[in-house]
């Protein structure tokens, strides 16, 4: 009798207790909507003994970096940080070569080759996981395979194919190997397959095409591995180096990557002016993935899971 008593009496002090908190919340005498994560703390554990030191390893050479790119050439060529603020380094670098130049190649190759990823990978990875058609798992696994192919396996062939199209020395040469990659296709492929069908299901019942499916219904709830795709590939792409030393010749298409080059003499390096202009050169990409970071890290979160 006493049980009965008390079980029928947490259910009424816990409905209570939630109608109070919520009249509270409404008169706004209680918590607001920031008052939450403000009451979040920082709490240490043991992995950040292992994450700091390691952040710190992997953050110091960029330091250095950006030390020795304001020092004079007599200080570069001396170990030890020395701190001076030569920052005529930066305009030197800049005006020495045609660095807008190579900023705008490497932009055109760049942004070519991260929309056209973006488009192509998103149909071969609809397709791959939405239609049924024979061949479908065989030529996933070839394009898996692709992936463990060392690009130096087939450079040559592919060298061969651009000059054969008479691309060679020009910027779409640096553009046309890359249209499509298989690590976007298989990433792609993955993500359309853990969403429901149902949603596509209902736009077909409207009357919409694969297309419009695809573009108008599925891919607009794809941002986070969209993100993934694009970043990914304009870090490959910005900072590519073997593929355009081989096709390009001329320095007036030359890329940031190959534009470096042009302050390393044979005998004499000045390091302060490889250090500034690589520090410009490095600068986009570190602003581009710190915006769309949270895009990459919801991406790796969410992927494997079922919608």
């Amino acid at each position: 009798m006493g049980d009965d008593t008390q079980t029928r009496q947490v259910p009424a002090a816990v409905g209570v207790a939630g109608r109070a908190t919520a009249g509270t919340l409404e008169l706004g005498g209680g918590l607001r909507p920031g008052d939450l994560a403000a009451t979040r703390r920082w709490v240490p554990s043991w992995w950040h003994l292992v994450l700091i030191p390691l952040a710190v390893v992997m953050l110091f050479p960029f330091f250095w970096l950006v030390v020795t790119s304001f020092q004079t050439l007599a200080q570069s060529r001396t170990f030890g940080l020395h701190f001076a603020f030569q920052w005529h380094n930066y305009v030197d670098a800049w005006t020495q070569a045609p660095f807008g130049r190579w900023l705008f190649n490497t932009t055109l190759v760049s942004v070519t080759v991260v929309i056209s990823n973006l488009v192509f990978c998103s149909l071969a990875g609809y397709a791959l996981a939405r239609m049924r058609f024979f061949g479908n798992g065989a030529l996933f696994l070839v394009i898996l395979a692709t992936l463990m192919v060392p690009f130096q396996v087939v450079m040559v062939p592919t060298l061969l194919i651009v000059r054969g199209l008479g691309l060679v020395d020009t910027l779409p040469a640096l553009m046309a190997p890359n249209l499509v990659t298989p690590f976007g296709v298989f990433l792609l492929r993955q993500f359309f397959r853990t969403m429901p069908v149902e949603i596509e299901e209902a736009a077909r019942i409207d009357g919409a095409g694969r297309l419009g499916t695809l573009f108008k219904v599925v891919m607009p709830s794809m941002r986070a591995p969209l993100a993934t795709v694009g970043i990914m590939t304009l870090l490959w792409t910005w900072n590519d180096f073997l593929w355009p030393l081989i096709v390009i010749q001329s320095e007036k298409n030359y890329t940031l990557q190959l534009g470096l080059m042009s302050f390393q003499g044979a005998h004499n390096i000045n390091w302060p002016l490889v250090m500034a202009a690589t520090v410009m050169t490095q600068i986009p990409m570190l602003v581009i993935f710190v915006l769309a970071q949270r895009w990459f890290v919801q991406s790796l979160a969410t992927q494997g899971l079922k919608g």
